[in-house]
């Protein structure tokens, strides 16, 4: 049932980030669920492997890479969904941002550890 939650939860964030960016836009909501499906897939599958390879220059640029990184993954996600359509990087690097603070924020009200007692 959690997973559910932050599913819905992720789509709600990632619709809300399709609202506010101009560079972004979804088909519909059950579009946005579905690319936060794809986008866990890849951050479970791809993402560790982008890390490792490129650790180096993570370390170098203490940890900001990973926003590259995160960028890259949108977009690839972008490519792989239908309906879901970023239209550049910078554009995907400013969504990757607003998501995770919103989920960050709404993480209180479903599957996240914060107000929980």
């Amino acid at each position: 049932m959690r997973i559910i939650i932050n599913i819905i939860l992720t789509a709600l964030a990632v619709a809300v980030a399709d609202y506010v960016i101009p560079g972004v836009s979804l088909d519909n909501f059950w579009t946005a669920v579905v690319t936060v499906v794809v986008m866990g897939v890849i951050n479970a599958l791809i993402k560790p492997i982008v890390v490792i390879l490129t650790l180096p220059i993570n370390i170098l640029t203490l940890g900001l890479f990973s926003l590259v990184i995160n960028a890259a993954l949108i977009l690839l996600a972008a490519a792989i969904v239908p309906g879901f359509d970023v239209s550049g990087f910078w554009a995907a690097m400013l969504f990757s941002v607003i998501v995770s603070l919103l989920k960050m924020a709404l993480s209180g009200f479903g599957g996240g550890q914060a107000g929980r007692t």
